[in-house]
């Protein structure tokens, strides 16, 4: 079995079959997921670039009761604006298993008081925080750096091995920090590699960034890696059932 750290689900008509459809077409049983459809793929890749903010409410709700009727397939995060302060997600989280940050649609610095008390939150709970870094002040993989060193109770997720697909220097200065995972979709098989080879197997986590990319592509990719067969099991479920206290599958 396949568990995909990282997906996203638009509630509304056709899902969430289109997505557990998918997952079934590319082999993967389970998946953590958070709201999509914040802003259009248009205006993302102009927040990429140009930075700016969404003020847009994620569909928490809509994700959570999806989850709750897919039979233990589908993981809820909570995918949470800092500058909205810590109130909703601490009212919220018991029915969520982690938290999302985006620097890219809401327009943060990962050095805001809303991120560390919303960081400081999840390391109570338990709940991984994933952030995917950009290529800006205040939102880069050393910035994460500082956070995460802040806050070694709380567990971090590298989103993409960085936002660009290609931060190796990320991942030197990730991996002296034993609370930081890596997850590797979007990222080139190259840097997938060498989160492996720099954190370890134990601190990767496969992951399709569903519905932006077909899973069965992030599977291959997986399976091009070349990992011994004990990493290839530890980047493909172990890790993400220790994260989020799933039951180990059998077989990977």
């Amino acid at each position: 079995m396949i568990i995909d750290f990282h997906a996203r689900l638009t509630p509304g008509p056709g899902e969430p079959s289109a997505l557990l459809a998918a997952m079934d077409r590319a082999g993967i049983g389970t998946a953590a997921v958070s709201a999509g459809g914040v802003v259009g793929i248009d205006r993302l890749a102009r927040q990429l670039s140009h930075g700016g903010r969404s003020a847009a409410r994620p569909d928490n709700e809509g994700v959570r009761r999806a989850c709750d009727a897919s039979a233990g397939r589908l993981i809820p995060f909570y995918f949470a604006d800092p500058r909205r302060g810590p109130d909703e997600y601490r009212r919220a989280a018991a029915g969520f298993r982690g938290l999302e940050l985006s620097p890219a649609v809401h327009g943060f610095t990962l050095g805001e008081p809303g991120v560390a008390a919303l960081a400081r939150i999840a390391g109570e709970l338990g709940h991984p925080v994933y952030v995917v870094c950009l290529g800006r002040p205040g939102a880069r993989a050393e910035d994460l750096a500082a956070l995460a060193a802040t806050r070694p109770a709380t567990t971090f997720v590298f989103g993409h091995c960085g936002g660009n697909g290609l931060d190796a220097d990320g991942l030197n200065r990730l991996a002296p920090l034993p609370n930081v995972l890596a997850e590797t979709s979007g990222a080139y098989t190259a840097v997938a590699r060498l989160a492996v080879r720099r954190l370890g197997a134990s601190r990767v986590l496969f992951g399709t960034e569903y519905p932006l990319q077909d899973p069965r592509v992030e599977v291959a990719k997986l399976g091009a890696l070349g990992l011994t067969a004990a990493d290839r099991r530890a980047v493909a479920a172990e890790n993400a059932c220790r994260l989020l206290c799933l039951k180990e599958p059998a077989h990977v």
